[in-house]
């Protein structure tokens, strides 16, 4: 484990609960914090030097929670060492290199797997079933909100920080053949951190449906939404509840008319259904220990994760093309495409 900080400390808990892994090192450049995090009792090696867990035959793994800014240069000399990696959002700091990352773990055979912890809860593993399985018909919008007080980073605008959450589940759920083809982004500082503290995000998808992202570091409330409204069922998560994660409705409208572009207008028929609400049963997950699983499993099993390197590139791009549109004042900006060597979504 590499990194000790804020999220260190989840991920390492987790590592530890996880019976196919064993945990050898803790590493940050500050030993005492590691220390601290590990207990009196621990008998996991504190180590400040990433050269020396790398050199050390008996790791297999990594899992990287250091500032974004060292995502790239951590991971590479991760893969170039023979490990294989397990890194946070984002994959790096561009997309070039976040490419050579994916590129050079495929070339050697190694596991590059990005922690999109949300794609690992019950309730988003049953959207994505929903979604690709056609139970909502024809998808139409999706309307997510990411929203509460703080942590304001120093390093990355709340873009970066938040909408990774959002993008990644949208990589996740989306059927293969239909995904964000431009972002339109728009965002403010209103309390002088140097970089915008609330941002909204407008996908284009490519059968022309909209997704629409809110994300807000200065909510007086915390709220973890997201509706995903389909020609025959619509569905509204709330991660923050604790007994009724997904509210499936069966209701929607109908429009039907002659001819919207004659002066039959008013013969135009709107019809609205107004079906039950249904709430399917999930139990409660650690969406990091399905993470931890996932790393294991695609290791033994020598295949890519749900969540690998080629998926973290795609979020990267849709973050990169939006960071284009909020400098250049919300113009739509085209997402380049990533097409995965392997296949699959």
């Amino acid at each position: 484990m590499i990194g000790a900080g804020y999220w260190g400390p989840n991920l390492i808990r987790n590592a530890q609960a996880t019976p196919e892994m064993r945990v050898e090192y803790l590493c940050d450049l500050d030993g005492e914090r590691a220390r601290r995090v590990l207990g009196e009792y621990s008998t996991v090696k504190v180590a400040t030097s990433v050269d020396e867990v790398l050199a050390d035959p008996a790791v297999d793994a990594v899992a990287i929670a250091t500032p974004a800014a060292t995502h790239f240069a951590v991971a590479m000399a991760a893969l170039e060492a023979g490990k294989h990696v397990l890194v946070e959002k984002p994959i790096a700091p561009t997309f070039e290199e976040g490419l050579t990352l994916a590129e050079t773990a495929d070339r050697l055979g190694l596991v590059l797997m990005v922690d999109h912890t949300f794609c690992y809860t019950n309730a988003v593993a049953k959207l994505r079933e929903m979604i690709r399985g056609g139970e909502l018909g024809e998808l139409q919008y999706i309307d997510s909100v990411r929203i509460n007080l703080g942590l304001i980073q120093s390093d990355v605008d709340v873009l970066w920080d938040l909408a990774p959450h959002d993008l990644s589940i949208f990589e996740n759920i989306l059927p293969e053949d239909l995904r964000p083809v431009e972002v339109a982004a728009q965002g403010s500082d209103p309390v002088g951190a140097g970089h915008a503290c609330v941002a909204y995000l407008t996908l284009k998808l490519s059968n022309g449906v909209l997704a629409h992202v809110h994300v807000n570091w200065l909510s007086p409330t915390k709220i973890r939404n997201m509706i995903v409204g389909g020609s025959e069922r619509m569905v509204v998560w709330d991660d923050l509840s604790v007994t009724q994660k997904l509210s499936v409705y069966d209701s929607g409208a109908e429009i039907s008319a002659a001819s919207l572009d004659s002066d039959d207008r008013a013969a135009t028929i709107v019809a609205y259904r107004k079906g039950d609400m249904v709430a399917p049963a999930m139990p409660n997950n650690e969406a990091l220990r399905g993470v931890m699983a996932e790393f294991v499993a695609s290791i033994n099993e020598k295949r890519a994760p749900l969540t690998d390197g080629w998926s973290g590139l795609q979020v990267l791009a849709a973050l990169e093309a939006a960071s284009q549109s909020l400098a250049s004042g919300g113009a739509f900006v085209p997402i380049r495409q990533v097409e995965r060597p392997h296949g699959g979504k």
